[in-house]
């Protein structure tokens, strides 16, 4: 049955709705306005216009009175509704008998014109929110970056990065993982506790990454919706960010997929903040490495002897150069009773800062060993005891030790696993100290043993450590002990100071350039 009316009020309908859609203004006060027409032309007490795209249909605007669910199917859900089909939406309009009912065609445009402009509103409407809300989320990542990119204490900076995750996603809790090796490590949590440790490829960690969350609150117990992300430094895994249950007036409720980009945002910011704090924490420990470093060298440069001793009958000088900033090598030049010389190099295993302590500790003992008992086979012997004792079973110190009477040019040595030294006699023979007994600090006994020759007027004793002649070419040949000679013979009637000149220019030519391998020390002394 059609149903039709063409009273004042149907009259006052159309021309208000004519006039509202002169003036473009709000779209949904035209539908509404078009509806009255509607209910009006049916005699129904209440019209409903649903809109949607597919099954079911949402309730959108309601004209009257009469009792609308809120969504529908292609059927009216109850007898008193009859449906009007339109494009773009149905209109269930509440008659008094339930009957079929039509209306006017040009209703029908003007009503389907009403719904795609008021559907074109809340598009419009929807883009303009989420312009907002990006602007909104831009504005609060560039602070949560300014905050961030400011911290660099890594403890302070993994506190920021966690408490601005879970406040700009709303989120009621939170973990934050660093990779530690092969796994992630828990750093701190926010709301709750969190599994401590799991490899990377985990599969509810793989799975959450992707979108997943099953299996993936057993990361975080308790939590119903998980949203992760990674974070990466040029591809490689640094962390990852975990956030769990997002709030909102309803409780809590999953993430929306702004969140995962909002959030895999933050974690890009907070990838480099990391890195820079870890750049940051770096060059502090290099910077204390280097200030305890330059401390130990001036410790060690204390040990050394800062100016040669005089002795009538005889000339000393000796030289250092280590091969880093600290090293193994250690000469010494002490007077002894009667007015003799002691000269002495050593050599400690290794290099750096544990060789520095082992040359402490050998300083200290042959001091203290001195002032009881006299230079000899037995003073080293617990000498080597006490280095046994004190130091690791993989460091030893090799050591020779000469006694020289400058009077008589008698001289007493002993060499405990070192290289041999060298005596340069005038007429340009040259004579061996060979060894004669074990580095220090290798077993607890060593059977030392000394043994004696006499220097004549012009012989040149010459005492030096591996590092001058196991210094390489760059074709891997070594200095060796035949140059060593050749260049003591040659030189033995010049200035101590300049055969220091000439030993350093010799190895420091031969090296060619390359990086010096080991330290290098060298101890002459010549017969007047």
């Amino acid at each position: 049955m059609s149903r039709a009316a063409t009273g004042p009020a149907t009259k006052k309908a159309w021309t208000e709705a004519l006039e509202l859609a002169g003036r473009d203004e709000d779209g949904r006060v035209l539908v509404e306005r078009l509806l009255e027409l509607v209910r009006l032309g049916t005699e129904a007490s209440g019209v409903a216009l649903y809109t949607g795209q597919g099954q079911p249909l949402t309730r959108e605007v309601v004209v009257g009175s009469g009792n609308f669910p809120e969504t529908v199917d292609s059927a009216p859900p109850d007898g008193r509704l009859a449906k009007i089909v339109v494009v773009g939406g149905m209109v269930l309009a509440d008659v008094p008998d339930g009957g079929p009912v039509e209306v006017e065609h040009a209703l029908r445009v003007a009503l389907a014109a009403g719904i795609r402009n008021l559907d074109l509103e809340k598009r419009l409407k929807r883009q303009r929110f989420e312009v907002n809300y990006r602007g909104v989320e831009l504005e609060a990542l560039y602070d949560v970056g300014l905050a961030i990119a400011g911290t660099l204490n890594l403890d302070d900076l993994s506190e920021e990065i966690l408490l601005r995750a879970v406040s700009l996603l709303d989120a009621r809790r939170g973990a934050l993982y660093l990779v530690d090796g092969d796994r992630y490590r828990l750093d701190r949590t926010f709301g709750g506790d969190a599994r401590g440790r799991m490899r990377l490829d985990d599969p509810a960690v793989v799975a959450l990454l992707k979108g997943k969350s099953a299996g993936g609150q057993d990361l975080i117990p308790g939590a119903e919706h998980l949203l992760a992300v990674p974070i990466e430094a040029d591809g490689t895994p640094r962390g990852l960010l975990i956030v769990a249950d997002k709030e909102s007036r309803h409780g809590v409720g999953p993430f929306e997929l702004s969140d995962r980009r909002s959030l895999g945002m933050l974690a890009n910011q907070a990838a480099i903040a990391l890195e820079n704090a870890h750049l940051h924490r770096q060059a502090l420990e290099k910077e204390r490495l280097e200030r305890e470093a330059e401390l130990a060298a001036e410790i060690q440069r204390q040990l050394l002897p800062d100016r040669m001793p005089l002795f009538d009958g005889i000339e000393v000088i000796g030289w250092n150069r280590p091969a880093r900033e600290v090293g193994g090598d250690y000469y010494d030049l002490l007077p002894l009773d009667g007015g003799r010389l002691a000269a002495l190099v050593a050599d400690v295993t290794g290099k750096g800062m544990p060789a520095a302590l082992m040359v402490s500790t050998l300083y200290s003992a042959l001091r203290l060993l001195l002032d009881r008992e006299p230079l000899g086979p037995e003073l080293v012997e617990r000498l080597n005891r006490h280095i046994f004792e004190s130091s690791a079973p993989n460091k030893f110190i090799t050591l020779l030790v000469a006694t020289v009477d400058p009077e008589s040019g008698e001289v007493s040595y002993l060499n405990a696993g070192h290289n041999p030294g060298f005596l340069v006699r005038a007429t340009g023979s040259i004579e061996e100290l060979p060894t004669g007994g074990m580095p220090l600090g290798l077993f607890a006994k060593g059977g030392f043993e000394s043994r004696s020759l006499v220097m004549q007027a012009g012989d040149l004793l010459c005492l030096y450590s591996d590092g001058i002649t196991e210094c390489a070419s760059p074709t891997d040949e070594e200095f060796g002990e035949q140059r060593l000679c050749d260049l003591l013979r040659a030189a033995a009637d010049q200035p101590l100071s300049e055969i220091i000149e000439l030993v350093d220019t010799a190895v420091t030519d031969f090296a060619a350039g390359l990086p010096q391998g080991d330290d290098q020390t060298l101890v002459l002394l010549r017969k007047s």
